[in-house]
């Protein structure tokens, strides 16, 4: 058995639930350090805490997109955890915006106004709006009720919301950083590659290839 083939074995008998776990594990860990100033970089707090939840919600985001190619160009199937995955991204993105509303502006009014005037934060906006309806409907009841189709589609909405993420990250930071960079690159790299996919499916076959098959 390949090396793909007994990861695939192994992750059977791992729960999804274990995501939501860690998830859930690490968000009360980031806010307790940040409570307790632990180390003498949290020189502040809640914007340590903020960063620190909208960058493991990035990464889960990127992880989400890496499913389907991973298991096309490797082998390994991660689809089992793929809902979790996106289910905890959201609310990775729903602590990173709740810290940024009730800890650091403390106000609607001043949250609003954030929105309109930063860029960055429009555009942060914008991916946390683009990811609640995907969390709403990530259940299997929604699936039977909007059909496999529809939900799909509905779902394609990860791609714009990941972008937009990115950019926040990107316009958020100052100076020349690499890392957000990455992340951006990664992720249009990721949604550029799953679009040439769909284009080379939807695509019809050469006549050689319908006698061949026909």
């Amino acid at each position: 058995m390949d090396v793909a083939g007994k990861l695939n074995g192994g992750l059977r008998k791992v729960p999804a639930w274990l995501i939501y776990v860690a998830g859930a594990a690490y968000a009360v860990w980031e806010f307790w350090r940040a409570l307790n100033q632990l180390g003498p970089y949290l020189v502040e707090p809640i914007n340590v805490l903020e960063r620190s939840y909208g960058e493991i919600a990035l990464k889960l985001l990127v992880l989400g997109l890496l499913v389907t190619p991973l298991r096309k160009w490797t082998g390994l199937n991660l689809i089992k955890f793929r809902r979790a995955i996106g289910v905890t991204a959201f609310f990775f993105v729903l602590a990173h915006f709740l810290v940024f509303a009730i800890l650091d502006v403390q106000s609607l009014e001043r949250v609003w106004t954030e929105i309109v005037k930063r860029p960055y934060v429009t555009v942060g906006m914008l991916s946390f709006v683009l990811l609640i309806p995907l969390a709403i409907t990530s259940n299997n009841l929604s699936v039977r009720r909007l059909g496999a189709a529809t939900w799909r589609k509905l779902h394609k909405l990860t791609y714009p919301a990941a972008i937009f993420a990115a950019l926040h990250y990107l316009w958020l930071v100052k100076g020349f950083q690499l890392e957000p960079i990455i992340y951006l690159l990664v992720i249009l790299g990721l949604v550029a590659l799953r679009y040439v996919d769909l284009g080379r499916k939807r695509q019809p076959a050469s006549p050689r290839e319908s006698v061949r098959t026909g």
